[in-house]
């Protein structure tokens, strides 16, 4: 049995984990079919120009992915890194994203986003993948994210940057080499020092 253009569609969206219409652009398969694979209940939509297979699990975890799709260069960073992580209790209303010094913004107006420019080391440096929803998603690591926290604690307040520190050292998210060595990277080696001290 010949299986219908919405079909292909849907099975092309289950691959992708979340989808965007304008992937279709590139195969020249017309967007008309992602619409009837909505209407046939074969895809959801979950975000503006955002599409999942239907049954497909969404996680809590989801705006993140929802970042990564619309800005793949991104690396989530700072409150939604420590969420991420576990190492913070807030839940940040909008994705942190942390973008080369150079590019452009992105005009996306869901998810919420905070955009925050990082250049050379401090953009590459502690970057890890993880694969959710079927993407791959890239976000600092542990010892960075703690690390970025007290570099931008004048935007995120040094309270949330101890506790992220606390938590880290204690759940043995990081070891204290890792996180002196992020502390370097951010240029943040002296403010940390007496905190990192105080745990060892």
């Amino acid at each position: 049995m010949a299986v219908s253009k919405a079909e292909l569609v849907a099975r092309m969206v289950r691959k992708a984990g979340v989808f965007r219409p304008r992937e279709l652009d590139g195969l020249g398969i017309a967007r008309q079919y992602l619409r009837q694979a909505k209407d046939r209940g074969l895809v959801r939509q979950v975000g503006r120009g955002l599409y999942v297979a239907d049954g497909s699990r969404v996680t809590e975890h989801h705006t993140l992915v929802e970042a990564a799709k619309r800005v793949p260069r991104g690396v989530i960073c700072l409150l939604s890194a420590l969420r991420f992580h576990g190492l913070t209790t807030q839940a940040p209303h909008e994705v942190w994203l942390a973008i080369a010094h150079k590019a452009r913004r992105p005009r996306a107006d869901y998810p919420l986003m905070r955009i925050v420019h990082f250049s050379g080391e401090a953009l590459s440096y502690g970057v890890e993948e993880k694969k959710l929803e079927g993407i791959t998603i890239r976000v600092f690591g542990p010892a960075k994210t703690v690390a970025d926290c007290f570099k931008y604690r004048n935007k995120i307040g040094l309270e949330v940057a101890l506790e992220a520190l606390r938590d880290c050292y204690r759940q043995r998210k990081a070891t204290m080499d890792e996180l002196f060595r992020a502390a370097k990277v951010c240029r943040v080696a002296r403010v940390m020092q007496p905190y990192l001290e105080s745990l060892g």
